[in-house]
This record gives structure tokens, C-alpha cells and sequence, in this order.
């Protein structure tokens, strides 16, 4: 087995949501699965403008992502399902948007550490393509796979009035919801 990563950033949209769905949601059917997380913004560019306010971040104008940061304790066995929980919550065929919010910001994208990570993100998101294809998964705005897949760069921390904010807030916003509960296989109907 191929030695993976802990630590990798997930775009979703608004990251309070990406935050609420893999902390409470993902840790329910892998408990205790990640040491560290928070929000913040990376760019996929590595000569992206440093420690962006969060105001700098929602102009459009530095290119950062709004972005969940984990760390997994054991990348080996949750890596994957990980990224397949991902496409389940957020809608990776709408190009730099979530619902409402629009704008590169809100872009879907997974930030890898190393190159086993990026081959596993382009496994699933090739099956998530062919599962859209078949027309085994059709509660998506498109049908064409937008989300980006690249290398880490210098993550910036959100505020603290923004880390863990749906916890501290339930009636927050949040615009994420399940587009699938579980991962179709070839013969499954959703």
C-alpha cells in the first residue's frame, strides 16, 4: 500500500457548510477519523497574494477558495471515502458556485498533498462522470464534473468567529444538502 497524506482542503462552497457536513456528518460513519480541521482560503495559484481577509477572499479578486483544511488520522483507510462523502453534499457540477453564492470563491476543489492523493481524486471523480453519464446520479444542476484537483498551497486560516460558526449557530446559513445518501455502485438506482 502507497503511503498517503494526512492533510489535504476541500471547496464546497461556503465553508461553514463544507465544515458542518465533514466534521459532524462524515465522523458519524467514521468516528474519530480526523485529528484537526478548519476553514480558510487557498488558492489554487502558488503565487496567490498571502493571509487574505475573508472580505479580500469574497471580492473574487485574489482567487482563493473558500476551503475546509483536514487532517485525517488514518488517510489509509478514509481518504477515499472522504472524497466520495464530498461529491454527496455539494453540487461539483456548477463551475465557481453553490446555490446562491457565486464566484470563484465557492468553487468545488480538492487541494492534494501528494501525488496517491490526486490519483485517488481522479478515480472518484472519473466514476462520479460515468455514474452521471449512466444516469445513475441526476440530482445535479449539470451533468459534467467541474471540480478541480490539485496541489496544496499556503492555507490561511479563517477568524475564529468563523471556525466551527454552525456550531456556534445552528440556524446559520448553509446551503449544502444531500444530493445522494450513499455512493451508487454499477447496478444501484438512486
Amino acid at each position: 500500500m502507497v503511503a498517503l497524506s494526512s492533510k489535504l482542503a476541500l471547496g464546497a462552497g461556503c465553508y461553514w457548510g463544507t465544515e458542518k457536513f465533514i466534521v459532524k456528518d462524515f465522523q458519524k460513519q467514521y468516528p474519530g477519523s480526523i485529528k484537526n480541521a478548519k476553514v480558510g482560503f487557498m488558492s489554487p495559484d502558488p503565487n496567490a497574494m498571502e493571509n487574505p481577509s475573508y472580505r479580500q477572499v469574497c471580492s473574487g479578486a485574489t482567487g482563493h477558495v473558500e476551503v475546509l483544511w483536514v487532517e485525517l488520522k488514518d488517510p489509509s483507510t478514509t481518504f477515499e471515502p472522504l472524497i466520495r462523502f464530498f461529491f454527496q453534499f455539494h453540487d461539483p457540477t456548477t463551475l465557481n458556485s453553490q446555490g446562491n453564492d457565486v464566484g470563484t470563491q465557492y468553487a468545488s476543489a480538492i487541494f492534494c498533498e501528494d501525488e496517491p492523493q490526486k490519483k485517488i481524486a481522479e478515480k472518484v471523480k472519473a466514476e462520479l462522470q460515468d455514474l452521471l453519464d449512466a444516469g445513475k446520479i441526476s440530482n445535479y444542476r449539470s451533468n459534467k464534473v467541474e471540480t478541480s484537483i490539485v496541489d496544496t498551497n499556503p492555507f490561511f486560516p479563517a477568524h475564529e468567529e468563523h471556525q466551527a460558526y454552525l456550531d456556534k449557530n445552528p440556524s446559520g446559513y448553509c446551503n449544502h444538502f444531500y444530493r445522494f445518501k450513499a455512493w451508487p455502485s454499477s447496478k444501484d438506482e438512486l
